[in-house]
């Protein structure tokens, strides 16, 4: 695989870096937002990737907001 092609941006071939983002969704009743959450970001355009891992992690939160039924659910990624 070629490494140089993997850590370049396909939307503006800038350099690919790890960073934050903010990852939020839209439930019909409320949203959920959280913050803090671990990507590979671009940083040229600020385009964002979360690994697999990560969304299976974001999929709790989203999970714990529904069965609350909140309106606005705001966490920080742990």
């Amino acid at each position: 695989m070629n490494t140089k092609k993997s850590s370049e941006c396909p939307l503006c071939g800038g350099a690919k870096k790890p960073g934050k983002t903010i990852f939020s969704v839209e439930l019909g009743f409320g949203v959920v937002v959280v913050r803090h959450v671990p990507a590979t970001v671009c940083a040229q355009c600020g385009a964002d990737w979360i690994d697999d891992e990560v969304a299976a992690h974001l999929e709790q939160y989203v999970d714990e907001a529904r069965r609350k039924h909140s309106q606005v659910e705001v966490f920080s990624y742990a």
